[in-house]
């Protein structure tokens, strides 16, 4: 997304408190009598609205490509049960009779009792996944910023969809687009839901690919653990092995440490 050329700063705390319904009536009548008036202040108002609007965008439009992604994965994966399924039923009919299956099947119960019970992954991942912090209080500026401090504090306390929603509240002019995107997918991944975690993996990627960024390397563990969460292990064990090569990534201890466990699925 292109960042407007209008230079909102001379304007940004007056449009802030502004959308976010934070002026007295008596303040925001006069502020609308001046967009009417004031064709610069009306300029930047219209150049803000668009920001917000593009970010909204972004998110709705990755969603829903990720929805229909998998939609065709579950289609595929029933398919391919049905076939699976079809094969089975024509080796049971192709069986020596009825001693030997009923021999095949203690011998599976017994393997099933005694064999070593892996841990699932919702275990594994509370064991290895290590969350965001979020923004330190020196760097959010409580009375610079009050709406970007509550999304810090919401998500804190774990009230992530309601952080989410702040977040995208704050213009990434005012925060950093890199910051925008990466906390708008830290929030999503928080949510441990399989729709919300992919539409966390975009906007992830995205600061992934930005080298210049300071989250880039941060960013690049929670999109690895994004895709094993969501199960993409090929993707998952490639992306954490890139965080584990990379002595600059402040996460690298942490994905040598689930590389080394084996608690990736085998493909």
């Amino acid at each position: 997304m292109t960042p407007p050329a209008f230079d909102l700063r001379p304007y940004l705390e007056e449009l802030e408190r502004f959308a976010d319904g934070q002026m007295t009536t008596a303040e925001q009548t006069a502020f609308e009598v001046r967009l009417e008036q004031d064709a610069a202040l009306y300029q930047a108002y219209q150049a803000y609205e668009q920001l917000t609007a593009d970010l909204r965008w972004v998110a709705g439009h990755e969603t829903l490509h990720q929805r229909l992604l998998a939609l065709d994965r579950r289609l595929d994966q029933r398919q391919e049960a049905l076939t699976r399924i079809r094969r089975r039923q024509r080796k049971t009919q192709q069986q020596w009779g009825v001693v030997a299956i009923v021999v095949a099947a203690a011998l599976l119960a017994l393997w099933l009792i005694m064999r070593p019970t892996a841990p699932t992954l919702e275990a594994a991942w509370a064991r290895y996944y290590v969350p965001e912090v979020g923004l330190p209080d020196d760097v959010v500026n409580e009375s610079r910023r009050p709406l970007l401090a509550e999304a810090m504090r919401q998500y804190r306390d774990g009230h992530y969809v309601q952080a989410l929603h702040n977040l995208r509240r704050v213009p990434s002019s005012n925060l950093g687009q890199d910051t925008s995107l990466y906390y708008s997918g830290i929030m999503l991944l928080s949510q441990e839901e399989p729709e919300q975690i992919r539409a966390a993996q975009p906007f992830l990627r995205r600061v992934a690919m930005q080298s210049a960024s300071p989250l880039a390397g941060r960013a690049r563990y929670h999109l690895g653990m994004a895709y094993w969460r969501n199960q993409q292990i090929t993707a998952a064990r490639n992306t954490l092995r890139a965080v584990a090569n990379d002595p600059r990534n402040p996460y690298q201890d942490e994905a040598r440490q689930l590389l080394r466990a084996n608690v990736l699925p085998q493909e």
